[in-house]
Order: structure tokens, then C-alpha cells, then sequence
């Protein structure tokens, strides 16, 4: 499709954009999309039916880099052929490598640092209108702790991230994320309050509480708030809904948090806890607070004070100084403690971090041997953990459902509390062509696991009594 007509005030702007990155990303891809339409662009999820696309893009490692790079070519070279009319580029690449870009990228219409994005979504209008954009937006500060502008969600109707704080203190050695974010700044109470209570209003089923840091929540705002107290004022909201938490830094970590997830009905028996490496002398290189046999005594605290906890967590292979038998205290952990739930990735030496500099490199194949060796125990033990629900009743969030060909009925993709949504293992089961009608996106459901599948997914059927 040809976009090379010359555009004017009075045709409509349709803008597409293209999202890359964390759940944190997406709340701003979800402002990014809200401050447009409320501009009346025409928004379309469809890339050549638009004449502007946006890429929201992320930096946090060398592969996310490459893919944001990948894309902006893409489009770049979209443009080049006439099928659209400009490129704009937003985000953590931005925010990494600020004007730097403008040389690098030639042909892109505009830049924008991480803002409230209103006055890119002003540009994208004008630029779509034909008129010349300034080329690059900075952000005029760094936002504070208040509660975010509404979002255009771009999750399924059951569940919707919930950011508690912008940036992160901690001085990790390999980490740009405090180059990009800055420093850790709680939103306020009644903000993040209010922010559920509306998602909670408009049928989310789910608040996934999400941050940089989210137990650092509070600590900046004075009063002795903590994490604790923003889980238990927005589980207790009113409403039909759970909470569930991610990004915990296990360094301070609030034990007040361990009754809600043991006692409360809302708040759902999970933790994503990344814990980065086991091996203290990794760890310290890292420049994590604390050793292995800290990060050992914060797992069994936490399994002994909720019995039914399920753990997610991250690793980092491949740190400058690894060995082979750090790889193994690695390996250990994850048997030990049954984690099934686990993103591992190869450590992508960053300018301006510490570990930049840091010797000796481990060689990008030995790295990925790592990689490969870490994701074989977590698969085992997720393909362990997984079977042994066979036979169980359990509920189902219901996020997706898909119409299955000739009208046989409808493909359910849900989840357990056990799991979060995008990261972790699905629920899957079949429904009848009349069930769709009272069991619709947002539903709860009580299944029988019948099976696992090659993905480690559970194959359900829905309990019909």
C-alpha cells in the first residue's frame, strides 16, 4: 500500500505502534496509545494501515537493543518505499543514547525520551498532517510518584499491570536500567489506590503489581510505608480481584508481605523474586546486596512462612569471573527450591555500567552452554512440577478465547494463581459453542488438569456439574 500522497491538516492521522520490552514498557506503550487517541489519531493495530508507526522501544541488553534496531529499520525502510509517511522512535533507546540517534538514525521523523508523552503524541499529529516535527522531545524531568494518566490497555479484559514506583537505586554492575529510569521514586499511596480501584471499575480481574523495585516501594515517601500496606489497601479494594506481585528485590525484603500472601483471599501465593546467580562470589561482582547463603535463608524464610508460595525468579549466566562450578551452586538452587518459573538470559556487557570493564569475559559460546545447562534443570523441574497437577481442580483465569475451526467450540487460554500472565505456563482447554456465552474473557472457572503439554502447559477440562 502507497502512502506517498501528500498529507493535510484535514485527513485523518493513522498511527500504529509497535511495542518491544518489559511489562513496565507496556504501561508506557499503553500511555503512548491513550495520549494519542485522546489527540484523535486514529489508532490502528494494523502496520500498513498507518501512515505514522511509533516504536516504543527497549535497551536493557545487547538482543533488545538489536531487535529495537531491527524494527526501526523495518519501518525506516517502509518509508523509503512510500508505504508510510513517517517513523517515530520512543523509549529506553532513546533514553539510553539520547541525541546520539539523531546521527545514527538519519531517517527517522522524531525521537522522544521517556515523558508523559503528550507532547509526542502532538507531533505525531502534526507530523502526520505534513507539517515538520523539532525532531528530538526530551523529557523536561524525570516523572514523580504521582498516579500516572489513564492508559489504553493493551493487555486482555482479566488482568492489567499496576506500577507502584519509576526507577531503581541499586548499583547492580551490569545494569542500565538506572541510566535509562533513574532513581527509584514511589508513587503515593492514594495514587496507585485510585489507579486499581478504576481498572478494578472497568472488569480487571488481575492487578499485576510491577516496578523497577517493587519492594523498595514507600521507603521514599516517609510515614514507615512499605510494600505491605499498598498490597493490602488495593487487594481490599471492592471488587472481584486479585494481586499479584513482581520485581521483589530479596535485599530488605518486607516480611509483612508473607501473612497477605499466605492469608489473603486476594492476593494471590506468588512471588517473582530475581535473585540473579547463587554463588556468592558472582553476586558480589554483581554488586547484589548480600551472598548465596543469603539469598538460600530469604528462599526457605519464605517457603516456611507461606507453605504454598510459588517462586519465579531470574539469573544471570555468564558474569565476568563465572565458572563452571558457580554454575553448578546456580543449578543446585533451582533443584533445591523446585523453581520451575524461571527467565535465565547471558550477561550483555553495558556502556557506562561497572561491569562494562570487568575481567575475565566469559566467551559467548561458553555463555550460552551455561544458558542451555540452567534451562535444562528448570525445564525438568518445571516438566516435574507440572505433572504432579495432573488430577488436581483447580481455577482458571480465563485471558484469551479463540474460535476453533467450523464452529466446534471455543480454545481457552487461562491461567492458575500459580502462574502470571506472559511469562509463565498456561492453562488450555476446550469449550462447547453455547459455553462462550457465560464463560467470556475475565471469567473464573474451576478445571480438572487432565494432561501436560510439549510447552509444559496444562490441558485442562472445565468442571460441568
Amino acid at each position: 500500500m502507497s502512502r506517498s500522497k501528500t498529507p493535510s491538516d484535514a485527513d485523518p492521522v493513522a498511527v500504529a505502534l509497535v511495542h518491544l520490552g518489559c511489562a513496565r514498557n507496556l504501561i508506557d506503550s499503553e500511555l503512548i496509545l491513550a495520549r494519542m487517541a485522546e489527540e484523535e489519531l486514529l489508532v490502528t493495530p494494523v502496520l500498513e494501515d498507518a501512515s505514522v508507526v511509533v516504536i516504543n522501544t527497549c535497551s536493557f541488553i545487547g538482543e533488545a537493543r538489536a531487535e529495537s534496531y531491527a524494527r526501526i529499520e523495518e519501518q525506516v525502510e517502509r518509508k523509503r518505499r512510500g508505504e508510510l509517511n513517517a517513523v517515530v522512535v520512543a523509549g529506553c533507546l532513546v533514553e539510553r543514547y539520547r541525541r546520539q540517534l539523531i546521527r545514527q538514525l538519519p531517517d527517522v521523523d522524531l525521537f522522544c525520551e521517556i515523558s508523559d508523552y503528550r507532547d509526542l503524541a502532538k507531533q505525531v499529529r502534526r507530523i502526520g498532517s505534513g507539517h515538520r516535527s523539532p525532531g528530538y522531545l526530551e523529557a523536561i524531568e524525570r516523572r514523580a510518584g504521582d498516579r500516572e494518566d489513564s492508559r489504553l490497555l493493551a493487555t486482555p479484559g482479566s488482568y492489567a499491570y499496576l506500577r507502584i514506583s519509576h526507577g531503581c537505586d541499586h548499583g547492580c554492575s551490569f545494569c542500565a536500567i538506572p541510566i535509562m529510569r533513574g532513581k527509584h521514586r514511589s508513587k503515593r499511596l492514594p495514587e496507585v489506590v485510585a489507579e486499581a480501584a478504576e481498572l478494578v471499575e472497568h472488569g480487571v480481574r488481575e492487578l499485576v503489581v510491577v516496578a523497577e523495585d517493587s519492594t523498595a516501594w514507600g521507603r521514599d515517601l516517609g510515614g514507615g510505608q512499605e510494600l505491605p500496606d499498598l498490597v493490602r489497601e488495593v487487594a481490599d479494594l471492592d471488587g472481584d480481584h486479585v494481586v499479584r506481585v513482581m520485581y521483589a528485590y530479596p535485599n530488605r525484603f518486607p516480611w509483612a508481605l508473607t501473612e497477605l500472601l499466605r492469608d489473603h483471599p486476594r492476593v494471590a501465593p506468588y512471588l517473582d523474586i530475581p535473585v540473579q546467580h547463587a554463588a556468592t562470589d558472582v553476586l558480589r561482582a554483581m554488586r547484589r546486596h548480600g551472598s548465596g547463603d543469603q539469598v538460600r535463608k530469604i528462599l526457605d524464610r519464605l517457603l516456611e512462612e507461606v507453605p504454598d508460595l510459588t517462586l519465579r525468579t531470574t539469573m544471570l549466566v555468564g558474569f565476568p569471573g563465572e565458572t563452571d562450578a558457580h554454575v553448578d551452586e546456580l543449578c543446585e538452587l533451582i533443584e533445591t527450591y523446585s523453581i520451575g518459573r524461571l527467565g535465565a538470559f547471558t550477561y550483555s556487557p553495558e556502556e557506562d555500567t561497572p561491569g562494562f570493564t570487568m575481567e575475565p569475559r566469559v566467551e559467548a559460546h561458553v555463555a550460552r552452554e551455561r544458558l542451555d545447562r540452567v534451562l535444562s534443570v528448570r525445564d525438568s523441574v518445571l516438566e516435574r512440577t507440572q505433572r504432579a497437577r495432573i488430577g488436581q481442580r483447580i481455577d482458571a483465569l480465563v485471558d484469551e478465547l479463540h474460535p476453533l475451526p467450523g464452529g466446534d467450540g471455543w480454545r481457552a487460554v487461562a491461567r492458575g494463581e500459580f502462574d502470571a500472565p506472559e511469562v509463565d505456563p498456561l492453562v488450555l482447554f476446550h469449550l462447547e459453542p453455547h459455553e462462550s456465552e457465560v464463560v467470556g474473557v475475565g471469567a473464573t472457572l474451576e478445571v480438572d488438569v487432565r494432561d501436560v503439554d510439549a510447552e509444559f502447559n496444562l490441558v485442562a477440562e472445565p468442571v460441568r456439574e
